[in-house]
């Protein structure tokens, strides 16, 4: 059985290989509601942390579950401007504290609390709510999953169960009108699109599983409103 280290420095190299096979796709759904950069800062972001655990993940980073989750808001919250940094740096700061308060280890409990710790922070900073068209919007249905195991549950298990309801979120933020963040002032041409935040989520959740490789089969369309793509 693989320690709670192993898994978590995976999951952070997955997602840093999820980000970079998708920097296109992101960048384009930015282009369309913000100012294009969050693909390249979610890139930026996860290449500093591969740099922080090592690139044969024997720095001591990466020695507890943990210390790569410790990594990764390190990069986040140092290294990477605009807003998704910040935010995503505070998600993963809570998932490290949380895991390593619980002793260390990874189960699915440790994981509830620190992405409820994380929804916190980012709304005591943004503000935002669930239907603003944000990263909210896939956050929170992450945050029910993760809670709705019980705390000794294969973290395994609960986070492809994360993954499953932020992509959900995902797609309902394609239908919403944007009242945060950069999508709010481009009015109706934010309609169908969805927030490229939340699509960050998304992979962070999937990547626990496997590499995302494109983002297409996650982007379905919701009933009645075309989600609009320029892969």
């Amino acid at each position: 059985m693989r320690s709670g280290a192993e898994i978590t420095d995976a999951w952070m190299r997955r997602f840093a290989a999820s980000a970079s096979a998708t920097e296109a796709e992101l960048s384009s759904l930015d282009q369309q509601v913000g100012d294009g950069d969050f693909g390249a800062n979610l890139v930026a972001g996860l290449q500093a942390t591969l740099r922080l655990l090592g690139e044969e993940g024997t720095d001591t980073a990466s020695s507890t579950a943990a210390g790569p989750l410790e990594a990764a808001a390190a990069a986040f919250l140092d290294e990477v401007g605009g807003t998704s940094g910040p935010l995503f740096g505070l998600l993963l700061q809570e998932m490290a504290v949380a895991v390593a308060d619980a002793g260390g280890g990874l189960d699915a409990g440790s994981l509830a609390i620190g992405a409820d710790n994380g929804l916190s922070a980012i709304q005591r900073v943004g503000d935002a709510a669930v239907g603003d068209k944000t990263l909210v919007d896939a956050l929170v249905p992450a945050c029910e999953a993760l809670a709705s195991f019980p705390a000794a549950a294969d973290p395994h298990e609960a986070l492809s169960h994360a993954a499953r309801a932020a992509w959900e979120g995902v797609g309902n933020t394609a239908r919403l009108t944007a009242r945060r963040g950069r999508a709010s002032y481009v009015g109706d041409r934010a309609a169908g699109i969805p927030d490229p935040g939340a699509v960050g989520i998304g992979l962070l959740f999937s990547s626990a599983e496997g590499t995302v490789t494109r983002l297409a089969p996650f982007l379905r369309e919701p009933e009645g409103v075309p989600v609009k793509r320029n892969a």
